[in-house]
């Protein structure tokens, strides 16, 4: 199977890809930023030119481009935001309209923080409540959803009448990287930092890399899902117990809380937002688990020391290459 990946030289991609290529699959990733190399393609995100190509005869797109969120939300970076993610989805679609043979399927990248702030119930994709006027979410915040908004409906308004279209509202996805949303919350834990965020009460949606990547080969594959699917462990839990279960799997047993204005001094220090840690993003897989997908990591506490083990096995190698060199 051909798959092209735009936007897949970011943590989330390499992981993808490399699964995809290890099941025998062909992986072309399109990037704006990476030198030429085998498996690698020049685009700009924008318009059409020579990558258009590799789409036309390609089984499946896995569209995963656009800016990070890990930012300050003012005008600058909101305008990137939400330009990086219409731009390259409408440049992927022109390139599937002018396909003689168009991909089968095309899985489109879109985020769960689009569902409202909420703890009373979660949110699926049939009674989910879409975010941007929750009372007690600040303007900021308002920002990642609009643009999240934008993005599923530029996805949706695209005609491809023979491609399957998918709309992956994904949860964090976690591995033992380094530079990953799991390295840094380990390495808060590992600093004696990591106790509850605020109230600990919001609740924390999130999926295993391993799961990440076995439901977007369940949904190439199963031609009787399309529309907006979410992507995410069927168990999100509240922010005190998710750290309280990331100190057991390290085995660390103390963990310094933050109340929500020290969170708010080292967000404006590191340039990011304190929605990615005190949004109550309780989201859940109804579509994934209807249509029979088993996880293999449904629980945090499984997951956690999973990753855990495989981020020291990491450490150890790379303390090792350090000696050696």
């Amino acid at each position: 199977m051909k798959i092209v990946m735009p936007g897949g030289t970011g943590q989330i991609g390499r992981v993808l890809a490399q699964a995809l290529r290890s099941r025998g699959d062909e992986v072309v990733v399109l990037s704006r930023g990476e030198p030429r190399k085998p498996g690698i393609v020049a685009w700009n995100g924008r318009t059409l030119g020579g990558w258009a190509s590799e789409v036309d005869g390609a089984d499946a797109v896995i569209n995963l481009a656009g800016r990070s969120v890990n930012c300050r939300y003012h005008k600058t970076n909101l305008t990137e935001m939400l330009a990086s993610r219409i731009d390259s989805t409408r440049a992927v679609a022109q390139a599937i309209e002018a396909a003689s043979r168009p991909p089968r399927v095309w899985l489109q990248a879109s985020t769960a923080t689009i569902y409202a702030h909420r703890y009373d119930q979660a949110n699926d994709e049939y009674t989910g409540i879409l975010g941007g006027r929750e009372p007690d979410a600040p303007d900021t915040w308002r920002f990642s959803i609009d643009v999240a908004r934008a993005w599923e409906q530029a996805f949706e308004a695209i005609a491809t009448p023979h491609t399957r279209k998918v709309a992956l509202r994904s949860a964090i996805t976690l591995t033992p990287d380094r530079g990953g949303i799991f390295d840094v919350l380990l390495g808060l834990v590992r600093h004696g930092l990591g106790g509850a965020a605020g109230d600990g009460r919001q609740f924390m949606s999130w999926i295993h890399h391993a799961d990440f990547v076995a439901a977007v080969g369940f949904l190439i594959d199963r031609d009787d899902i399309d529309g907006v699917v979410n992507v995410a462990s069927p168990n999100p839990i509240p922010n005190a117990l998710f750290m309280r279960q990331l100190r057991d799997a390290y085995e660390i047993g103390f963990g310094l809380s933050a109340c929500a204005w020290m969170l708010e001094i080292g967000a404006v220090l590191l340039r990011t937002e304190t929605e990615l840690i005190l949004k109550s993003r309780r989201v859940v897989p109804a579509r994934l688990l209807e249509r029979g997908f088993s996880f293999r990591f449904p629980h945090w506490q499984d997951a956690a020391r999973d990753l855990c083990h495989d981020w020291k096995r990491g450490a150890r190698k790379a303390t090792a290459g350090e000696r050696a060199a």
